[in-house]
């Protein structure tokens, strides 16, 4: 019904997101675009496997959005975070059946929108403010054509796992498990909330990256 589609870092940056992931990930990444109208631009590094990392930023070029930006970037607890050093914000779960799953889950599953980039189009449906379990209920994305992925160089980075912590794990569980990602995150209970990726380099050395 879903799969991860990529992940999310946020940055205060693109130049900060791009110098701490060949930092850690020890590949460079490749610039992606703007997102006109949400106030954002992104670099991508691909993951092989359909999956791939995305560097977000605010976007110095655009006007202020008449709504906040993408993945709490506005948020200003994100802000703070943002400027000790970029942070693992979010992850993104594709379906090729975003209508029905949307209609199926209600207001929960929020408003699908339509976004682009270039020549790429894409949909998207972002769970409503305080339902995203701080953000570990991914927002949703249909790709009608091609995908981003397959755009991307393969940076021979691979993503070995995701996993999540909550003080409410069995709710993060129901969520996901109502929106057929239940195999695609580990859930665990713990006091704070955090997102986790196990990535293995071109080198073979694991990285973690985390939200906090």
């Amino acid at each position: 019904m879903a799969e991860i589609d990529h992940i999310v870092l946020g940055a205060r940056t693109l130049a900060e997101g791009a110098a701490f992931v060949e930092q850690h990930l020890g590949a460079k990444p490749r610039p992606g675009g703007t997102h006109a109208g949400f106030g954002t631009h992104n670099m991508l590094l691909g993951l092989g496997r359909g999956a791939y990392l995305e560097i977000i930023a605010p976007d110095p070029d655009q006007p202020e959005p008449p709504h906040g930006r993408l993945f709490d970037l506005d948020d200003p607890a994100v802000k703070v975070m943002l400027e000790a050093e970029p942070r693992l914000i979010a992850w993104v779960a594709r379906t090729p059946v975003l209508d029905a799953m949307i209609a199926r889950l209600g207001p929960r599953g929020g408003e699908i929108k339509p976004m682009s980039r270039g020549e790429l189009r894409w949909r998207m449906a972002f769970p409503p403010q305080r339902q995203d379990m701080d953000n570990l209920i991914p927002a949703l994305i249909e790709w009608p054509g091609e995908s981003a992925s397959t755009r991307i160089p393969d940076s021979h980075v691979r993503l070995l796992q995701l996993e999540a912590e909550h003080p409410e794990a069995d709710a993060v569980r129901a969520a996901l498990a109502e929106r057929g990602l239940e195999e695609a995150l580990r859930v665990r209970r713990s006091p704070h909330a955090r997102l986790i990726a196990r990535l293995r380099r071109a080198d073979g050395q694991e990285v973690t990256l985390s939200s906090g």
